[in-house]
């Protein structure tokens, strides 16, 4: 069995008294982690106070991007041996944000996940199509090129290992939510890319997550699906009686 994952990303919100008095206020009141996994996604600022007040909690951390060297002249670069130094566990790469407006490519998202595993971390590599897309049809051609790229050269132990996070673009930030059949249609997808490439012990392995407008009160219906082994979440993340609502949802 896939332990769900529930993973917060925060985006460039919160400074970090903010971010500390967040996982004050959760952290004591997390569902057992053999039930689900609990993860927020910091801006990288506020990672360092994040991880100290984490302490005695079985929340874990991750940070929203990261450069796929470890050091260089690199000016404006966060350093993946730089997080792995801070206690981080997760870097989410390849979000559709970063995409469309900092022009990351397919292969920027597969360098940087091959340099958060060097690291010992875990990436969530986001995939997803546009609405342009979705309505040609297109959506799983889409995601079938943005995931065969991201793995490329990743190890079976890697790809059991990691998490991706089915996003339709369209459903971000946007009110609108794929229906639970289009999310499992899609998670659906990505398992049988992972099965293409990597063999189905990978694809039973990985976990797929869905994001896209998920709260609370949608969010066991999408964990309703078998495919679906968690969610990625923006604006209901933000607040601390709705993250821990999203994670009673996946009980």
């Amino acid at each position: 069995m896939r332990k769900p994952i529930i993973a917060g990303n925060w985006k460039m919100n919160k400074t970090n008294e903010e971010a500390k008095a967040f996982v004050e206020a959760v952290k004591g009141k997390l569902p057992s982690a053999d039930l689900v996994e609990a993860v927020v996604g910091v801006p990288a600022l506020v990672a360092s106070d994040v991880k100290a007040s984490l302490a005695g909690s079985n929340l874990g951390l991750a940070v929203q991007n990261c450069y796929f060297e470890d050091a260089g002249a690199f000016t404006g670069e966060t350093s993946p041996a730089s997080l792995k130094a801070l206690g981080v566990d997760y870097v989410i790469i390849g979000h559709s944000e970063r995409r469309e407006y900092f022009h990351e490519t397919d292969q920027d998202v597969n360098k940087k996940g091959l340099a958060i595993f060097r690291n010992g971390m875990v990436p969530i590599i986001c995939c997803g199509e546009t609405l342009e897309q979705y309505e040609a049809g297109q959506a799983e051609e889409v995601v079938e090129k943005q995931v065969t790229a991201a793995l490329a050269g990743f190890s079976e132990d890697q790809v059991k290992a990691s998490v991706i996070a089915y996003e339709p673009i369209w459903a971000i930030g946007t009110g609108k939510s794929a229906t639970k059949e289009d999310a499992q249609k899609m998670c659906s997808a990505v398992r049988s890319v992972v099965a293409k490439n990597f063999g189905q012990a990978a694809a039973d392995a990985v976990r797929v997550q869905y994001g896209g407008s998920v709260k609370p009160e949608n969010v066991a219906e999408y964990m309703s699906c078998p495919d679906v082994d968690g969610a990625l979440v923006g604006g209901a993340s933000l607040v601390p009686e709705s993250f821990l609502a999203l994670l009673e949802g996946v009980k």
